[in-house]
């Protein structure tokens, strides 16, 4: 069982910045890939961003975000991070980090992967 925590969210001008981090503290996320997705009032759940834990370089995101949100990790904290960047208020939403155990390519359907945090809101004013 993993458990991920959300954390980093939080009220933002436009144009503002945010980082994400997701940790987990009940097992390694060495063997997962992990993305983060989110969820707007009255939508459904959309992937955001997407990352190889053994090759960082082999990430995704989705086309609304990129150029403006980078998804890293780190590992000696066992934590991977969502910086967004040039925030619009068509970011708002509650941003959950998903692991997808063993997996070598990134999928961008959630139902791909096994375990999600409890997620964190992201509010963008205009």
């Amino acid at each position: 069982q993993v458990q991920l925590v959300e954390s980093g969210g939080g009220l933002v001008q436009a144009g503002g910045s945010l980082r994400l981090s997701c940790a987990s503290s009940t097992r390694t996320l060495s063997t997962y890939a992990m993305a983060w997705f989110r969820q707007a009032p009255g939508k459904e759940r959309e992937f955001v961003a997407a990352i190889n834990w053994w090759n960082p370089d082999n990430t995704a995101y989705a086309d609304s975000v990129k150029g403006r949100f980078t998804i890293s990790r780190a590992i000696g904290k066992n934590t991977v991070y969502l910086q967004m960047n040039e925030l619009k208020p068509e970011d708002t939403a509650v941003y959950y980090c998903d692991a997808d155990y063993g997996a070598t390519i990134l999928s961008v359907a959630e139902y791909e992967y096994d375990y999600w945090g409890q997620g964190t809101q992201v509010t963008v004013s205009s």
